[in-house]
């Protein structure tokens, strides 16, 4: 049976298409792609809600060192996971073959996901080394799961510079567990619905990515599929709506992991015996947690997703993200603040707990607390991160609540563009051999805020190199000395800094060249697009002001100055200023403003145009007099 799902799999293609890396498919269907899937057959048999048993076929063409790892000729597998097939072979550039590997060819590995400190997670995957392309690897793998929380969804447009020739996708469900199916993006793709659970996409042209562009889950086709009962490492769970969820975490999953032993319920009670608000009381336990455990990610037990014992964290010291909210929210409870638990996208890119399709969704656990405003969203792994401060990482996105009463969407806090400040103030003394002396002061708040990075932490070589990278348009810079204030309360970074520098302005005769703006000027700029295609997305804003007190030596005087300027776009503004005060001293004055937005691709070039603008803006330079 199994060679005949394969070969009926196969029988649409052409026959010189195969295994040989057709050069008609490389000029047209492959233009612009590290990668040809020839075809990728994936069919999921449903025998139970807690068994299942996936047959993949996947032929892809590898035209180069990039497209190495887009054979996905893996297996990942645990105590819940039967591996009944696993082969594949490799042919070369004119379909002959290289090389066949049978499962005990594939190497076997822990599935180190690289902060872990142990996870029961395992993997077999073919290590082919090839030493000329194009080659063609043909994979075939069966494999029986009980664990069936998580289905795989179909994204027949797998990545950038990947073709597809053909794919396809089916379910066969012989039980009566309902599925919930949920299509995205097919709109504009070669897809076509075969049957309620069977899906076919053909002749797919790789899409190169483009700067500023939205990500490519949020405009590339996908099939997202859940059972609404499902098996997770033998619980059993339910999943007909977020409410239903949500109530099967709180009950299967987090229900008996919150008790604390007496002496941590002691301490945290005298510890907060003098707080007369909630707030009060979940800063000294969120101060407590952060002194107290350290972030390490143990994936074990129920698919990765029950947290381990608070009492566990609490003799240990340590736990993931799942344990270490779920200690705080205990820690919380002791003294009478309640708290949620919540599943959530972590990462700088934002992305969204899908409110309308209920699954096993998120990468990352965090916890809320309910408030006169909405929640605080507090981050329970790091140990530097301020009380409430989430930015960068689960910022303005959609997370499922964990309450007794069963799940519920809500949105994270949304820095908005006039949080986002970094201000930077300068006294800099200009002499007349265009060298300067400055004394530096930074501030940054918002998603601009550096005090959550541990800078004050590293050594005096690293902070001051740091400072080098971020002006190494400034010839000749020395650090002299560095300190920081961190106001964690306020959620303020502050960064002072003297430097030096010579040749900063360069000599032209008896005249002095050098840009006003010394310490936060633009270099890089939008890159050219001869035909943009994607839309441009700016996911957070910010503001940067500058103020710069320059003193000019004795000897010095003004001969021009630029005008002050005002810009104004969709895009954001920018405003500078340079004045000459009656002490003959220079006055520096900037604001650049950033707009979060999604914009249109037809106004591409009018984004890079804003870019280029302020760039020379900030490069532009002044003349002075030497008078000696």
């Amino acid at each position: 049976m199994l060679s005949l799902f394969f070969i009926g799999l196969t029988a649409s293609l052409p026959a010189q298409s195969n295994f040989s890396a057709n050069p008609i498919l490389k000029a047209t269907l492959a233009k612009n792609a590290n990668v040809l899937v020839k075809t990728n057959a994936v069919e999921i048999h449903i025998l139970n809600y807690n068994k299942m048993v996936i047959k993949t076929h996947r032929t892809v063409t590898i035209y180069n060192a990039s497209g190495d790892s887009k054979a996905y000729a893996y297996e990942p597998y645990d105590s819940s996971t039967k591996i009944k097939t696993l082969e594949a072979t490799v042919y070369d550039a004119s379909g002959n073959k290289v090389k066949r590997y049978k499962e005990k060819d594939f190497n076997d590995s822990a599935r180190a996901d690289g902060i872990s400190i142990y996870n029961d997670d395992r993997i077999k995957y073919l290590e082919h080394q090839s030493v000329s392309y194009p080659y063609t690897i043909d994979y075939i793998s069966e494999v029986e799961h009980s664990m069936t929380a998580f289905l795989p969804s179909w994204s027949p447009l797998e990545a950038y510079y990947t073709s597809v020739l053909h794919t396809s996708y089916q379910i066969i469900n012989d039980t009566d567990v309902l599925l919930a199916l949920k299509e995205e993006h097919f709109d504009g793709y070669n897809i076509t619905k075969k049957g309620d659970y069977h899906f076919v996409a053909e002749h797919l042209k790789a899409i190169k990515p483009e700067a500023y562009s939205p990500d490519f889950y949020t405009f590339a086709p996908r099939l997202k599929v859940a059972m609404q009962t499902f098996d997770m490492k033998g619980v059993q769970g339910i999943n007909t709506n977020w409410q239903d969820f949500g109530a099967w975490v709180y009950e299967s999953l987090l229900a008996d992991t919150q008790e604390l032993p007496e002496g941590v319920i002691t301490t945290i009670k005298a510890l907060t015996a003098e707080a007369s608000t909630n707030e009060e009381k979940a800063r000294i336990v969120y101060d407590y947690l952060q002194k107290k455990a350290r972030y390490i990610s143990v994936q074990v037990g129920i698919g990765g997703w029950k947290p381990m014992l608070a009492k566990d964290v609490d003799r240990l010291s340590y736990g993931d993200c799942k344990a270490l909210s779920n200690y705080t929210h205990a820690l919380l409870n002791v003294v009478g603040v309640p708290s949620y638990y919540a599943l959530i996208y972590g990462g700088e890119e934002i992305k969204n707990i899908d409110k309308d399709f209920s699954s096993t969704q998120g990468n990352h656990a965090v916890l809320t607390i309910p408030s006169e405003d909405g929640y605080v969203w507090l981050e329970c792994t790091s140990q530097k991160t301020p009380f409430g401060y989430i930015a960068n990482f689960t910022d303005d996105r959609d997370a499922l609540i964990i309450t007794p009463e069963g799940g519920k969407i809500v949105h994270t806090k949304i820095y908005k563009t006039e949080e986002n400040l970094l201000h930077t103030s300068a006294n800099i003394q200009l002499h007349n051999d265009g060298s300067f002396d400055a004394d530096v002061e930074v501030k940054s708040y918002g998603t601009q805020y550096r005090g959550a990075r541990g800078l004050e932490e590293d050594t005096e070589k690293n902070q001051k190199l740091r400072f080098k990278d971020n002006w190494d348009h400034i010839n000749d810079l020395e650090i002299k000395d560095v300190a920081y204030s961190n106001n964690k309360r306020d959620i303020e970074f502050t960064e002072n800094v003297s430097v030096s520098a010579r040749n900063y302005g360069s000599k032209s005769g008896k005249r002095l060249l050098l840009a006003p703006n010394v310490f936060n000027k633009l270099v890089h700029v939008p890159p050219r697009y001869t035909n943009r295609t994607m839309p441009i997305q700016i996911e957070r804003g910010f503001i940067d002001t500058d103020s710069y007190q320059i003193h000019l030596e004795d000897g010095l005087a003004v001969d021009a100055l630029q005008k002050d300027v005002a810009l104004e776009t969709k895009f954001g503004s920018y405003y500078s200023s340079i004045k000459e005060e009656e002490n003959g001293s220079l006055t520096y004055t900037r604001k650049l403003t950033y707009n979060k937005g999604l914009y249109p691709k037809e106004d591409y070039q009018a984004y890079r145009d804003f870019w280029i603008t302020v760039s020379k803006l900030d490069n532009a330079k002044i003349v002075l007099l030497i008078n000696i």
